[in-house]
């Protein structure tokens, strides 16, 4: 490309961002696709015409359309989040031809959730077809590597160097002793006796306590289809607790991700001391229980009385975990005061995504510190 196209090019590329409004005498002239991005484009962030996608459902139909044929996937969900945000397109939510043309994704489901109590009956079946769509991706994609870290880590912790004969791990006895084998005897002379040990010593208790206020509505959606895939381990018990100014329990839940979701009430306010102390009587077993708080600790109740309650479940040799995102979407705003006087503690705030839940779940089963891990991952404290 020489140096006039490259100008050109780059003018072009400015009149694409920039819009119609940079360009008022038309000296630009666009090609059918780049008009055809430009229309689309303009329809949702020239402010001028603020709302004029929701004019009509065969507006907002063409409109999707256009979307999905001019932009690739990714583009395609952040303009439909942009939709909802700018133009206050919740009709693409309530009307099912509309629902079925979306690009499923955290989001969408979502702005679901958040509208769940109007929706129409004549859209209800279709959004929760929607969610169901995307928790099954989300199952599929984190069932067995959740499992299998669980299992793994489990067996690993548990030690039984006293077991009876049906506990003995023969592989793993043999091999540690190769070096005690007698010649003359032609045998093995075993020095230590290594079991798997009873599986009730490694039976781990998981409550998952998570903020259910607006900011943190993606990290809700994934947390409940990790809490149903945890309930489905025999080795864990999990609860699984939302919460906003109130709490409720949805353990009873967790069988069917999207009755769980349904379930939840995205918005309002955030009382965390409360709903620790709800979830306090639920900690029997300290030393063998992980508390995951997923919130961004902005804490609308008694905040001295919500750290005192960390503290005490620490003391108690609860293995506490807050996180402050469980979403793909990184760190979002949080309370950096309250963080920092919980790390003071010896816990460590950070975000995690779920593709690496599975190994913060094994860290948690081994007891192991945090912060060498988080270093591992390039995961900075908070």
């Amino acid at each position: 490309m020489n140096t006039e196209e490259e100008k050109m090019e780059a003018i072009r590329r400015w009149r694409m961002v920039l819009g119609a409004a940079a360009d008022p005498e038309e000296d630009e002239q666009l090609d059918q696709e780049d008009q055809g991005k430009d229309d689309v484009l303009e329809a949702l962030y020239d402010n001028q015409k603020e709302g004029s996608l929701g004019d009509s459902s065969p507006n907002v139909n063409r409109w999707l359309g256009d979307i999905r044929k001019y932009f690739p996937s990714q583009v395609v969900q952040v303009l439909q989040k942009d939709a909802l945000d700018r133009l206050g397109l919740q009709q693409m939510l309530l009307e099912p031809e509309l629902l079925k043309t979306l690009e499923v994704n955290i989001h969408l489901v979502a702005s679901l959730l958040a509208l769940q109590d109007i929706i129409p009956d004549k859209t209800r079946e279709t959004a929760r077809g929607v969610v169901r769509t995307l928790t099954q991706e989300l199952i599929k994609k984190l069932k067995e590597p959740i499992r299998q870290s669980v299992r793994g880590a489990i067996d690993k912790s548990i030690r039984n160097n006293n077991p009876k004969y049906n506990e003995v791990d023969w592989n793993k006895t043999i091999l540690k002793n190769l070096k005690h084998y007698q010649v003359e005897q032609k045998t093995i002379i075993a020095e230590k006796i290594y079991g798997y040990g009873s599986k009730k010593n490694g039976l781990k208790h998981v409550i998952l306590l998570v903020d259910q206020s607006g900011s943190m509505a993606s990290s809700v959606v994934y947390a409940s289809i990790i809490a149903s895939i945890l309930a489905g381990i025999p080795a864990l018990t999990t609860r699984f607790i939302l919460f906003d100014t109130g709490v409720a329990d949805m353990s009873d839940r967790m069988e069917d991700p999207v009755d769980l979701l349904f379930g939840s009430q995205l918005g309002g306010g955030t009382d965390i001391n409360q709903a620790i102390a709800y979830a306090e009587k639920y900690v029997t077993k300290p030393a063998d229980t992980i508390f995951f708080l997923v919130s961004d600790m902005y804490e609308g109740g008694n905040e001295e009385e919500m750290l005192m309650r960390i503290k005490h479940l620490i003391d108690n040799k609860v293995h506490v975990i807050p996180l402050l995102a469980l979403n793909d979407e990184g760190t979002p705003d949080y309370d950096k005061e309250m963080t920092a006087r919980i790390n003071k503690m010896g816990v460590t705030c950070f975000a995690c995504s779920p593709d690496i839940f599975p190994e913060l779940m094994a860290q948690a089963i081994y007891k192991a510190p945090m912060g060498p891990w988080l270093s591992k991952q390039g995961i900075a404290g908070k």
